[in-house]
């Protein structure tokens, strides 16, 4: 439950160290170091946890689009509470890609639609890429890493969504 220091002043942090190995409590303890940009996020999943996720709200998309009163229903395309909204795109071969949001975060359409074209860009044309496998190419990480940052720099009330 809440937030975890996931950044400091760019370097990535990995629980109590950051990237090229420093203590994060020492690093802030010393004042030398100071000013500094912490980035602050939720605590990452285990690829466990992702796969364990993922196969929920499978299930709930595919009873979600069986049960709807809409002809023709594609599924569950937001989900939303008091905390969080959880968006799903869903391509025409049947990937879906979902992002959990702030409820007020706008620009979400916008970047699934983005995180598909970096995926068909890396993914799908990497010779070594399996389907239904996880995704191991660097300059789909850096790519995506990039385009979140975009979107988390539009900030809550950015672009329309």
């Amino acid at each position: 439950v809440g937030h975890a220091v996931l950044a400091i002043n760019g370097a990535e942090v990995n629980g109590r160290f950051t990237a090229d190995g420093k203590d994060v409590l020492e690093f802030l303890g010393n004042p030398a170091n100071y000013p500094v940009s912490i980035r602050f996020g939720r605590h990452r999943l285990s690829s466990n946890e992702k796969l364990m996720l993922a196969s929920m709200f499978h299930s709930l998309f595919a009873i979600g689009s069986q049960l709807s009163p809409e002809v023709g229903s594609s599924g569950i395309e937001m989900l939303e509470t008091d905390t969080f909204k959880l968006h799903c795109f869903q391509t025409l071969t049947g990937i879906k890609f979902m992002v959990l949001a702030d409820p007020r975060q706008t620009g979400i359409d916008a970047l699934l639609r983005k995180i598909y074209e970096i995926y068909s860009d890396y993914a799908l044309k990497n010779p070594f890429y399996s389907l239904e496998m996880p995704i191991r190419c660097e300059l789909f990480d850096q790519n995506l890493k990039l385009a979140l940052e975009v979107a988390e720099k539009a900030g809550p009330f950015g672009p329309g969504s």
